[in-house]
């Protein structure tokens, strides 16, 4: 498997784990008034965020955070097709979903984000447009044929 549908696979991973939960966490907030726990051990998406704003502000905040995650589904989709806007897209999610993993106390997402930064550096040189990639072609078009 190339590295550009890993780093896919690896960002749909975090988008499971971490970005599709956040609706029924949301959904459960708005409902009950506190959040969910996890297995008794802590409550989810329990940052900053959870304490200094009120309760609707959070479920925005999780709806907005789900978005990202969406987004992030859609660059996998397209490192997966060996797009370069897949790879773009993807570094590009990095910094806006950071600011999320602050605010919800989020650590390990940090682990999956410097997965996709490795995985989709590794890639770069193999997806189409990319320098190497337009110099392997060009040399190989100027070579006489056998």
């Amino acid at each position: 498997m190339n590295r550009s549908r890993t780093a896919a696979l690896v960002t749909w991973a975090y988008a499971a784990m971490f970005g599709v939960p956040a609706v029924p966490v949301a959904i459960l907030l708005a409902e009950k008034g506190g959040l969910p726990s996890l297995w008794g051990l802590f409550d989810m998406y329990a940052g900053p965020w959870s304490s200094r704003f009120p309760d609707d502000r959070v479920v925005a905040l999780l709806l907005v955070y789900f978005g990202l995650a969406l987004a992030a589904v859609l660059s996998g989709w397209l490192l997966w097709e060996m797009r370069k806007a897949g790879a773009v897209l993807n570094i590009g999610l990095l910094p806006v979903e950071a600011v999320f993993w602050v605010g919800f106390a989020l650590p390990v997402p940090w682990l999956f984000g410097i997965a996709r930064v490795a995985l989709v550096a590794l890639a770069w040189p193999q997806l189409p447009g990319s320098r190497r990639q337009a110099t392997a072609a060009a040399t190989g078009r100027n070579r006489p044929s056998s």
